[in-house]
């Protein structure tokens, strides 16, 4: 009896989202889309029962939180963090072909989103348990415990259950946007956590007790003198000027809008219906950038894993030194990711670096290295997962009706065409947007939001904003979803 067999009770018994019946209007679409948004900004406000007045400790995730979502100190404390760890996990299963799941299989399909679930049961409990009771990422009421008699551990219980809700819940919230929404849980909250961080940082001002002031204020006070420049040059690119922020801000939007309509566009024609032609097109970021949330999430778990082991033991100097819960030298400060200008810009004199020049040049190029290198690799899972591939693909275009013109309608020879595009295009995609990655956090943005989750929010935008206008067409002419499989 293989794992399959032995799995199949518990996996088929997962608690899941009923799939829709038909077509979904998209007015109704766009309402669950909604009151789901609503629901995690509620979320995200709700501060977990027994947690010490004045809020958490410093935030577990840090600049990590810009992609992972949630909040620190909420119900929503954990954020995607398991959701997506879990689909890392099942992407390298995946990749090594460990599974034996057939995703084009009815019964594999429904094995492989109970384990995706059961895996994000078993994440939440592996990245909770060690918030809650290492360290002081999530200090307890101690007052409140002795009332309730519970003492401090029973309150860190209370806590973790918490916590474990709020994963259970954004799991299902993603599945009830995917299934009944527009677009997808995880890329909704990235977007409403880093828009907020960007009108922040924008707008914000300290008398609104923010304690930040935002792009616009600071130049208010800078121009009518209330905000004293010196030096100079330094607080016109830094703070509190912030030009530079505002540069790779836009820059970064810019590039990545381009690079949404660079794309090699096949030709198409409907077998049936004369006349009838379209384009395919394989787009320079085909596999979105989407897995350099994986990647992002990969190198979280790798700083989680160094500040557990130092909460328990003392690391040899090689292994990792830590101040204040960060690494300042040794592996682990090698393997942490650029994450502001205050990392690197020794030479300025704007920042004090306490590492070496020749340790700060180290950690960038490695981490130059692992966000190309794994971009490229993940971005391979990701297309190779959710059906985007050149024989997944293929079969697509052959259910539709369609076929390349000059070309046999076979599914093999469209699948030839294909590898002549989709896997080099990925695997240059996934580079270049990890590239991206690294020199948006290096040069910092507004708000402080990372470089990751600024290309993020951008590219799952644009998406967004081209599945809802695919939406209207099909709510236009039905006769199109009907052809294209959609009803």
């Amino acid at each position: 009896m293989g794992w399959k067999e032995t799995a199949e009770p518990l996996l088929t018994r997962m608690p899941t989202v009923e799939r829709p019946e038909g077509h979904v209007p998209f007015k109704r679409k766009l309402a669950w889309t909604a009151g789901i948004l609503v629901m995690y900004f509620f979320l995200t406000n709700v501060t977990m029962f027994g947690l010490a007045t004045g809020g958490a400790g410093g935030d577990f995730y840090g600049r990590f939180r810009s992609i992972l979502a949630g909040s620190q100190g909420s119900i929503l404390q954990l954020g995607i963090g398991p959701i997506v760890t879990a689909s890392i996990v099942l992407q390298l299963l995946g990749g090594a072909d460990l599974l034996g799941l057939d995703t084009d299989d009815p019964r594999d399909q429904i094995l492989y989103q109970g384990l995706q679930k059961l895996l994000v049961v078993v994440m939440i409990c592996l990245t909770g348990l060690p918030m809650v009771f290492a360290g002081n990422y999530l200090p307890v009421d101690g007052q409140l415990a002795a009332t309730l008699g519970v003492g401090e551990s029973g309150m860190r219980t209370l806590l973790f259950a918490q916590m474990f809700v709020g994963g259970v819940l954004i799991l299902f919230m993603d599945e009830v946007i995917s299934k009944w929404g527009v677009g997808s849980g995880i890329g909704l909250f990235i977007i409403a956590g880093v828009s907020q961080q960007l009108v922040a940082g924008l707008f914000a001002i300290p008398a609104l007790g923010t304690g930040v002031t935002g792009f616009f204020p600071a130049w208010y006070g800078i121009v009518t003198g209330g905000i004293q420049l010196d030096p100079f040059v330094q607080s016109l690119l830094f703070d509190p000027g912030n030009l530079l922020a505002l540069f790779t801000t836009v820059l970064i939007f810019s590039v990545v809008v381009y690079t949404e309509s660079v794309r090699v566009e096949i030709p198409l024609s409907h077998a049936r219906v004369k006349g009838a032609r379209g384009r395919f097109p394989v787009k320079l970021i085909y596999a979105s950038v989407l897995p350099m949330i994986l990647v992002r999430a990969l190198q979280a778990n790798i700083q989680f894993l160094g500040q557990i082991l130092d909460n328990y033991v003392t690391l040899p100097a090689a292994v990792g030194v830590y101040s204040q819960g960060q690494p300042v030298s040794g592996l682990f400060y090698y393997l942490a990711p650029i994450q502001s200008r205050q990392d690197w810009m020794w030479f300025t004199g704007a920042f004090t670096v306490a590492a070496e020049p020749w340790q700060i040049v180290i950690r960038v190029l490695v981490d130059l290295t692992f966000m190309i290198i794994g971009g490229a690799i993940f971005a391979v899972f990701w297309v190779e997962t959710t059906g985007m591939g050149p024989e997944s693909t293929a079969q697509q275009i052959q259910n539709s009706g369609m076929q390349i013109p000059g070309f046999r309608k076979n599914p093999q020879v469209i699948e030839k065409v294909m590898e002549r595009y989709i896997p080099q295009v990925t695997v240059i995609g996934g580079a270049l947007v990890g590239a991206l990655a690294v020199l948006a956090n290096m040069l910092g943005t507004l708000g402080g939001v990372s470089g990751t989750g600024l290309l993020l929010t951008v590219s799952i935008t644009y998406k967004l904003y081209e599945e809802i206008a695919e939406e209207q067409l099909m709510e236009m002419h039905p006769m199109m979803r009907q052809m294209f499989g959609d009803d």
